[in-house]
């Protein structure tokens, strides 16, 4: 399940690499499966222009993630403890830079109109080229810029991942700004004190 994560952080950061060039103007929510060869994961999206949360459901842990393209910064929230990481993009951990793909080259080609769950999309091949690696597939795109499904295999350092990812429930519409900030209450999760806790515990064993 951690693997599924890392691949929903890269993919999070491979897709935003394409909004920047025709980024959607309207706010919006929708249910989103993303499928890999290990597992499919659920998540709910709410989106506005230069940011986006997803709430993902991991099974007995929920989680959620709020990338801030507008602050470069993404949250990571855990619900259950009232905790949260922060990673800066474009430094320090690989999740964070696989999320900050500003500088990424993205061809993108035409390729006809299809209806995806009632939606009119156009459907573009799309080859995305960073420092990490590459991506390459299809992406089904409506007329607002909203990515209603995509089929894609991205190579990250050396290693290949198939990804797929459909909306559903897609709804056109103001999302509420507090959705994107970090909850009242909520503390950073402080690694270095969690680590000297942990050896404290072995230490008394």
């Amino acid at each position: 399940m951690k693997k599924l994560v890392i691949t929903a952080v890269m993919m999070f950061g491979f897709t935003s690499a394409t909004f920047a060039m025709d980024a959607p103007k309207v706010e919006y929510s929708a249910d989103s499966s993303m499928e890999t060869e290990q597992a499919t994961m659920k998540s709910h999206i709410s989106y506005a222009p230069g940011k986006e949360r997803r709430e993902m459901d991991m099974g007995r842990n929920k989680q959620t993630m709020i990338l801030r393209q507008d602050k470069k910064v993404m949250w990571m929230l855990m619900p259950e403890q009232n905790m949260y990481m922060e990673s800066p993009l474009g430094s320090g951990e690989d999740s964070s830079k696989s999320a900050d793909l500003s500088n990424a080259k993205v061809e993108s080609t035409e390729a006809g109109s299809e209806k995806v769950n009632g939606i009119d999309t156009k459907k573009y091949k799309v080859i995305v080229t960073t420092d990490r690696g590459k991506m390459g597939g299809f992406f089904w795109k409506t007329s607002d810029g909203i990515l209603v499904k995509s089929d894609l295999i991205a190579v990250d350092k050396g290693s290949k991942i198939r990804m797929k990812t459909e909306l559903t429930n897609l709804k056109v519409g103001h999302q509420d700004p507090a959705l994107f900030e970090i909850p009242a209450g909520y503390k950073t999760m402080d690694m270095g004190a969690m680590m000297g806790g942990a050896m404290m515990g072995r230490h008394r064993r």
